[in-house]
């Protein structure tokens, strides 16, 4: 809703920006223990890769139809942490690997729009999709590996290194719309967007990185489901049938 008002970079960085000072309030006043620089490192490299791959997304979208890109997107950031996680941890048993790939169903049953509306999408705008969705994959990949410390202080971190990587993007490439009309709806988003961040974080600190990856990249049956009651924007019978299938994969894989 605010990228309808005011470019979407300005939004993303408003809330990191707000969201960091408020993070770093609670740190410095409550004196919580600093994790060790492992943790703070790791979780930098993910808020600022993170943020890039943000950046190729919003490209990747603004370059034609949005369907194709944002399915790439949506299954490349469940299926890389899959991946390292099988490496990692060793494969998941039997119900596990079914719960994981009926996730992966779903994305692709929400994401994805009819062909008719990804007719003329540049392969360009692919590769750009495809390489946000392996920076997001990263970034949780990355979450994982510094939840080792303080949930609060790694939280500051990654929001210290994604604020960065966006001033470098607006000062790269400054939006042309005006500057105004994003701080409220921004810092709402980048509050929200800090508790899902410090929720998946703290999922991983429970349990194996595949389920937390994939249950978390569930989140746009969410988005759809708020957009009903919000916008009045209602879902088809597609997006219908895809949440329907990730409420059986969480509940497959929460056993």
């Amino acid at each position: 809703m605010g990228a309808r008002r005011a470019p979407a970079p300005l939004v993303v960085f408003s809330g990191h920006f707000v969201s960091l000072l408020f993070l770093l309030a609670i740190v410095l006043g409550l004196h919580l223990a600093v994790p060790g620089a492992h943790d703070l490192f790791y979780a930098a490299l993910g808020g600022f890769e993170g943020a890039l791959a943000l950046a190729v997304f919003y490209r990747a979208l603004a370059m034609g139809p949005m369907g194709l890109p944002a399915t790439l997107a949506g299954l490349l950031t469940a299926l890389v942490p899959v991946v390292f996680s099988f490496f990692q941890d060793g494969p998941p048993t039997p119900l596990g690997a079914l719960g994981l790939a009926m996730g992966c169903g779903a994305i692709w049953f929400i994401t994805h729009t009819p062909a008719s509306r990804d007719s003329g999408t540049p392969p360009a705008a692919l590769l750009l999709g495809a390489l946000a969705g392996v920076g997001f994959g990263a970034q949780l990949i990355l979450f994982k590996m510094a939840s080792g410390g303080g949930l609060l202080w790694e939280m500051t971190s990654a929001r210290a290194g994604g604020g960065a990587a966006l001033l470098l993007f607006l000062v790269a490439m400054p939006p042309q719309r005006p500057w105004r009309h994003f701080w409220l709806t921004g810092i709402a988003a980048g509050m929200l967007d800090t508790l899902g961040s410090m929720s998946y974080i703290r999922a991983t600190q429970f349990g194996r990185l595949d389920v937390a990856a994939v249950v978390s990249s569930l989140y746009p049956g969410g988005t759809i489901l708020l957009a009903t009651l919000v916008l009045r924007e209602w879902p088809t019978r597609r997006q219908i049938a895809g949440m329907a299938l990730a409420l059986a994969a969480v509940m497959l894989l929460s056993v």
